[in-house]
């Protein structure tokens, strides 16, 4: 029986966040600069040279929106990672497999305080490789640990 965890939650909502903030300064700056009348005033000397912070809210919108569209597009593409605890392999995100076989330890003396835990095992070229998992880009990890204790063990 596979066990799963899925991208998790707080990555997922922290992502959100960074969108909607980041939409908010793009539109916020983008009013001040281009709109309000006000504000152009208080920031323009007598000659009618805008200040730096005149510039800066004309100029910024564009990359304001341009990083919420990257990271809108970032998490369209992590939305379905996520780590799958087959019969003889642990697959994360259809990209890596680890075998069970090749797996040396498993140190989870911080999973409970922490939330990550470390897997030590061999690759295909016979080097030691340390891969860390963390509960706060994936939910449901502690059922994939004891499914990974259980088939180490």
């Amino acid at each position: 029986m596979a066990i799963e965890a899925g991208l998790s939650k707080f990555k997922k909502n922290n992502l959100k966040i960074y969108i909607v903030v980041l939409l908010i300064f793009g539109i916020w700056f983008g009013y001040d600069g281009h709109f309000s009348e006000k504000f152009r005033e208080e920031h323009t000397d007598a000659n009618g040279k805008p200040d730096s912070t005149l510039v800066f809210n004309q100029k910024s919108p564009p990359f304001f929106i341009g990083a919420a569209v990257l990271l809108g597009v970032y998490l369209f593409a992590i939305r379905n990672k996520k780590i799958i605890a087959e019969e003889n392999e642990l697959i994360i995100s259809d990209k890596k497999k680890i075998t069970y076989d090749s797996i040396e330890k498993i140190d989870k003396t911080h999973f409970d305080s922490k939330g990550f835990f470390v897997i030590t095992y061999k690759n295909k070229a016979g080097a030691e490789v340390n891969y860390k998992l963390s509960d706060r880009k994936y939910d449901n990890l502690s059922a994939v640990l004891d499914e990974l204790v259980a088939k180490i063990s």
